[in-house]
C-alpha cells in the first residue's frame, strides 16, 4: 500500500504529530515528546517530557519558564540529524529569531518540512532561512494576504531616527516584542549609525543579555529608569508592546510612541492603539515572501497550520499547487 503523507505527519488536536517517530511540533499542550522550532510562547511551551530543539531555543525557554521547563531535553545544531525509529530529524535556520528552526522529518523516502514561523529577509540577529526541496511543505501564514508588503526595514529605521532628529525634546519609546523583534530593533539602530546607549525596559534585559551570550552584538544598552524626565530628552527607549498604555511610559518627556510590527500596515490598528510613528517591521514572511517560498520549493503539497489560509491556499490553487489549511488552534501572532 503507499505511503500517505499522513503517515508522516498528522495534524491532531495537540498539535502536528509524527505517527512513526512518536513525537509532536510545537505541541499546543505537554506531550511526552516535542520537536520545538522556536522560543515563541505559542511554540515553545513547558511540562512537555522530552524536548528536542537548537540550543538556543533550549536557553530561550529556560529564560522564560525556569530550568525545569521539561523532562529532558535534547540540544540540536543546525544541519544536525538524528534518527527515532526510523525517522530522520534535522532542523534547519527559519530567519525567524534567534534559534529558530524548520522541521524537516524525512521516512521511507518522504521529506517533509515543517517551517515554524519564518522570514526571508535578512536579519542581523539570526541565520537566513534556508529552503529545503521537499514533497510537502508546511507553513505558517500570519501575513498571508496580498496587503501586507513589508517596506524595506532600513526605511522604517530611517524613519525612526528621522523623528528622532525632529523632535530632540522628546522621547522616543518603541515598542517591540521581547524577543526577537527588540533585539532586531537594536541591531537595525546600530546598523543605521546610533552609537549611543539605548535604553530598555526591565522586562527585555533577560533576553538581550542572552542574545549578547550567543555572539549577538547589541551595543551599549541602560535601563529605562530615571527621576527626571528631560535625562530622556532625545533618547530611544525599547519597550514590550504593553508598557506603551501602562503608566510606566508616562515617566518620559512627551513621548513619541511607536510599534515595531508587521500588523502596522493597517494604519486602523495604528491608532487604535494610540502610535504615533508606525514601524512597519515584522519577523514574519510577508505575502510576497510567503508565494515565492512556494514558488520556489513547490512540494507536492502545501499546508498551512495557522493564519490566513484561505487566501494562501486560493494562491497556491492558481499556482498549481495542491494545498490544504490545517488551523492548527493555539498558534497565536506574537506582534499582535
Amino acid at each position: 500500500m503507499a505511503i500517505r503523507f499522513e503517515d508522516l505527519l498528522c495534524p491532531r488536536p495537540d498539535g502536528l504529530y509524527c505517527p512513526p517517530g512518536d513525537f509532536y511540533v510545537d505541541p499546543v499542550r505537554p506531550v511526552e515528546r516535542a520537536v520545538i522550532t522556536h522560543g515563541h510562547a505559542d511554540h515553545a511551551r513547558a511540562g512537555h517530557a522530552h524536548v528536542a530543539a537548537t540550543t538556543q531555543t533550549l536557553a530561550i525557554m529556560a529564560v522564560r519558564y525556569g530550568e525545569g521547563f521539561a523532562g529532558q531535553v535534547r540540544p540540536l545544531a543546525h544541519g544536525e540529524a538524528i534518527e527515532r525509529d526510523g525517522v530522520s530529524l534535522t532542523l534547519v535556520p527559519a530567519g525567524h529569531v534567534l534559534g529558530s528552526a524548520q522541521v524537516v522529518v524525512r521516512w521511507k523516502g518522504l521529506t517533509m518540512v515543517v517551517s515554524g514561523d519564518y522570514k526571508r529577509r535578512r536579519d542581523p540577529t539570526c541565520p537566513a532561512f534556508e529552503p529545503v526541496p521537499c514533497d510537502v511543505f508546511i507553513t505558517e501564514a500570519t501575513f498571508g494576504l496580498p496587503v501586507f508588503r513589508h517596506p524595506d526595514d532600513a526605511g522604517e529605521i530611517a524613519s525612526l531616527l528621522h523623528s528622532v532628529a525632529q523632535f530632540p525634546e522628546r522621547c522616543h519609546i518603541v515598542g517591540a516584542y521581547a524577543l526577537g523583534k527588540a533585539q532586531r530593533v537594536i541591531r537595525l539602530l546600530r546598523e543605521a549609525g546610533w552609537d549611543a546607549p539605548l535604553y530598555v525596559h526591565g522586562a527585555l534585559e533577560r533576553l538581550n543579555g542572552l542574545y549578547q551570550d550567543f555572539g549577538v552584538d547589541l551595543g551599549p544598552l541602560k535601563p529605562a529608569t530615571t527621576e527626571t524626565k528631560g535625562d530622556f530628552a532625545g533618547q530611544i527607549v525599547i519597550a514590550p508592546p504593553s508598557a506603551l498604555a501602562d503608566r510606566w511610559s508616562r515617566r518620559f518627556p512627551d513621548p513619541v510612541t511607536a510599534f515595531a510590527s508587521g500588523w502596522m500596515r493597517i494604519r486602523a490598528r495604528a491608532r487604535q492603539r494610540g502610535v504615533e510613528l508606525p514601524l512597519i517591521l515584522s519577523d514574519h514572511a510577508d505575502w510576497d515572501e510567503l508565494t515565492a517560498t512556494l514558488a520556489e520549493l513547490r512540494p507536492q503539497e502545501v499546508w498551512i497550520t495557522h493564519g490566513r489560509e484561505e487566501a494562501l491556499a486560493r494562491w497556491a490553487g492558481l499556482n498549481g499547487l495542491k494545498a490544504r489549511a490545517l488551523a492548527i488552534v493555539g498558534y497565536e501572532d506574537e506582534e499582535d
